[in-house]
């Protein structure tokens, strides 16, 4: 990851030179830029770069950044020494942007105390967000997150559940019983009653953490409308109770290649389309129904099921057949 670093003095850039050795950096330095403008630069680096340090006070930093914070999923990692390395402190996305673990990293190749203020890392138990963060999930929502760290923080008990039980269970969260106050579960399902699990949730908070392990196989007619396919998809996920957040991989054929409504729906979901060859599906197409005028028209019999395999997913749906288009849902057993 390549690190922006801002440096006002000639100290500063002493600094941003020992870093220079452990990281990949960008060095914007008043020493060297004729037109220094720290607003512009800083409101530049915020949309474009995942972590900023500053070689500088924490005032400087601050109002350096402040009008450019949007929110803790979005922000980058922002980290701020001294100019004399005493400290380096986590200033901003101290979860979710890394910017904890990059204090922790500076302040060894320094030898500065480490400046941490996030009340779970303090208390050495587990954020929400960091669970999230370490285990590839997507936060369902932050409020939510934010209402079981806080919990967290008063030493209340929070459980846990992953309902695929593939995830230990985190540090200062507990089993989930009916005396919790919050919950914590991990799931790819869109909705879910946690009355299933003994829990009284007219009492508790609740938040879902999303499981990215659900691919999609596609195939569909040439020129497939976008708005059309995005639709379509979302109302089959939603028929199966699969939030769409969870979708890993979108598979398609090689001919499909530069098919603009896969590629949008890829962007869309946030997920990455990966694309097969012809010789890498007619090696297992015969495990499925196929289609003659299909074959005839780009060269195998089925497109979604065998993508779906290639993806190393396993079958939630048979090919599913929807005015132009083909759709196969699975599901990955190691995410």
């Amino acid at each position: 990851m390549r690190i922006a670093v801002i440096s006002v003095t000639k100290s500063g850039d002493a600094i941003a030179e020992k870093l220079r050795n452990i990281f990949d950096i960008e060095l914007y330095s008043k020493e060297t830029i004729k037109e220094f403008n720290l607003k512009q630069i800083a409101k530049q680096l915020m949309e474009t770069y995942k972590a900023i340090i500053f070689i500088s006070s924490t005032g400087i930093a601050v109002r350096a950044i402040a009008e450019y914070i949007k929110s803790k999923d979005k922000d980058p990692a922002v980290v701020v020494i001294d100019s004399s390395a005493n400290f380096a402190i986590s200033l901003l996305s101290g979860h979710l942007g890394g910017a904890n673990e990059l204090t922790m990293q500076i302040s060894k190749i320094l030898n500065s105390i480490p400046v941490i203020t996030t009340a779970t890392d303090n208390l050495g138990v587990e954020a929400p967000d960091m669970v999230a963060k370490n285990n590839d999930l997507v936060i369902d929502n932050l409020k939510d997150a934010k209402k079981i760290a806080a919990l967290l923080v008063d030493k209340e008990k929070v459980g846990f559940i992953d309902l695929k039980s593939k995830i230990s269970l985190p540090k200062g969260y507990i089993e989930c019983n009916n005396d919790v106050k919050g919950l914590v579960y991990v799931t790819h399902n869109l909705n879910f009653d946690i009355c299933e699990l003994n829990v009284n949730n007219k009492q508790i908070d609740v938040l879902k953490l999303i499981r990215k392990d659900v691919v999609l196989g596609i195939g569909c007619r040439k020129d497939f409308n976008s708005e059309k396919m995005k639709e379509t998809v979302e109302n089959i996920l939603r028929e199966y109770n699969i939030d769409k957040r969870s979708v890993k991989f979108i598979g398609t054929v090689e001919v499909k290649k530069d098919e603009e409504a896969i590629l949008n729906l890829g962007k869309y979901l946030g997920c990455e389309v990966k694309i097969f060859s012809i010789e890498e599906i007619k090696k297992i197409q015969e495990k499925f129904k196929g289609s003659d005028f299909v074959e005839k028209t780009i060269g195998v019999r089925a497109v979604c099921e065998p993508c779906v395999e290639l993806l190393e997913g396993n079958l939630i749906t048979e090919k599913l057949k929807a005015d132009g288009m083909t759709l196969c849902i699975g599901e990955l057993n190691n995410f």
